[in-house]
């Protein structure tokens, strides 16, 4: 007949503490988790444009600064993960006459968003130092005649 038990034995308790162990791992390993090439330039158009900005500012940043064809919906998914990873977080604004009494969904730089931006930021700097002369190699190399090296941005282009 079965009798239950009353104490886990001890295969429970190596169970439990790693799981435990994977669990722990899993929380540290979020803690500083890595951002792609696409996430990193949503969370540089917000930290460009200040907190407070929405979908639609931050679109037209990408476009206008990393010259990219992008539709406003990869934004919008890119932002929701990046609020599913607590990098971002949002709130809905006040109505407006303008967006017909529509209110609009604004987005702040969470802390593991900024952090995760400072990281990525210090690893690229960290690449590339000492390769100046090979990038402005690959430049004239690769640039069209007649077309500047480096591209100058101002807030009147878009």
């Amino acid at each position: 007949m079965y009798e239950s038990q009353l104490w886990p034995t001890k295969s429970d308790v190596a169970v439990l503490i790693y799981l435990l162990y994977i669990v722990t791992l899993m929380a540290s390993a979020n803690a500083g988790a890595v951002v792609g090439e696409f996430e990193q330039l949503v969370l540089i158009a917000l930290l460009r444009l200040g907190n407070g900005a929405f979908g639609a500012a931050i679109h037209r940043e990408i476009v206008a600064r990393a010259g990219r064809d992008i539709t406003p919906g990869a934004v919008y998914v890119t932002l929701d993960r990046l609020e599913a990873k607590r990098m971002v977080c949002s709130y809905i604004g006040t109505p407006s006459r303008q967006r017909g009494g529509r209110r609009r969904k604004h987005y702040l730089l969470d802390t593991a968003g900024q952090r995760a931006l400072l990281r990525a930021y210090r690893t690229f700097l960290a690449m590339i130092g000492g390769l100046q002369r090979e990038f402005d190699a690959l430049a004239v190399s690769l640039s069209p005649r007649g077309t500047p090296l480096r591209p100058t941005y101002s807030r009147t282009q878009w």
